[in-house]
């Protein structure tokens, strides 16, 4: 799964990492992005709209579901595009979400060692999402993942999906609606870019968000 990651490239080094015209922004640095808050991710609000860095609420729950129904924080890969709850999102509402890596624990003597996953380079990933608007008129969303790959795999048995560069502008394309079509054209990022190390168990605190040094080895 996905449930807490880092992001902390400043909004020019995103920008010139995803490689697209990008409506202006900024980024505030967080090391420990809990769900349930505001995240940053690059979508389109319509068809016809110019690409933003935007602020979508970590949770999907379009604005159609009853009251009791789920908010999930990720999706699974296998369902997201057939799931009556997600494939709307999936054809018509995708998005990225930026991260300079993400937090997994590992069970270690009977406790939980939390582990940092992001790419050998440190460049950014783009990881692959849906979105839909809420009740509340606020747009929200779930990252999509996968089965673990690689190195991840040591760690946990799914990952979040992160695109290689390839993909990113078709997974943004609104004209890209069919399944075949965008699994054809869109590919994860290269398992062996990715690597791990633990970290301090204070990131176990999601009050813990603005402090750098949690991404430092335990």
């Amino acid at each position: 799964m996905c449930g807490r990651f880092a992001l902390y490239s400043t909004y020019p080094k995103l920008s010139e990492s995803l490689r697209l015209p990008l409506e202006a922004g900024e980024v505030t640095p967080r090391y420990n992005v809990p769900p349930g808050t505001f995240i940053s991710a690059v979508r389109r609000a319509d068809d016809e709209a110019p690409l933003v860095m935007d602020e979508l609420w970590w949770g999907y729950k379009p604005h159609w579901a009853g009251e009791k129904a789920p908010q999930p924080i990720n999706a699974t890969v296998e369902k997201v595009a057939t799931s009556n709850y997600f494939k709307g999102a999936f054809a018509h509402h995708r998005c990225l979400v930026p991260a300079d890596g993400w937090y997994e624990w590992l069970p270690v003597d009977g406790k939980k060692q939390p582990h940092f996953l992001c790419r050998e380079d440190r460049e950014p990933l783009w990881l692959a999402g849906i979105w839909a608007e809420r009740a509340d008129g606020t747009p929200g969303c779930a990252i999509i993942t996968e089965p673990a790959r690689g190195s991840a795999k040591e760690i946990h048995s799914r990952m979040p999906l992160a695109l290689d560069a390839e993909s990113l502008e078709p997974w943004l394309d609104p004209d890209l609606t069919d399944r075949e079509t965008i699994r054809n054209v869109v590919h994860h990022l290269d398992a062996e870019l990715i690597t791990h190390w633990p970290v301090s168990t204070r990131v176990n605190r999601p009050g813990n968000d603005e402090d750098a040094a949690l991404l430092n080895p335990a």
